[in-house]
């Protein structure tokens, strides 16, 4: 599906980024990785290619955000 912002615009598919792993919280002690592919859509009007921008991934790290900011809560205690 075409993101909302963009789909006014004479947009066909163009591929995916490169795959990316995420570790997430564990689920009953069993690691829980999230392999994320992020398609691509090319402008046909002016050739700009344009992709969702999704911020799941904490800074620096291979895991979520929110299970980076779980760790850090933890290792304060």
């Amino acid at each position: 599906m075409v993101p909302d912002e963009i789909s006014t615009l004479n947009l066909h598919s163009h591929g995916f980024h490169p795959e990316i792993e995420v570790q997430d919280f564990p689920i009953r002690g069993k690691a829980v990785f999230l392999r994320i592919k992020r398609r691509r859509w090319k402008d046909i009007d002016t050739g700009k290619v344009y992709s969702r921008d999704w911020r799941i991934v904490a800074h620096g790290t291979r895991i979520t955000a929110e299970f980076g900011s779980f760790l850090k809560e933890l290792l304060r205690q």
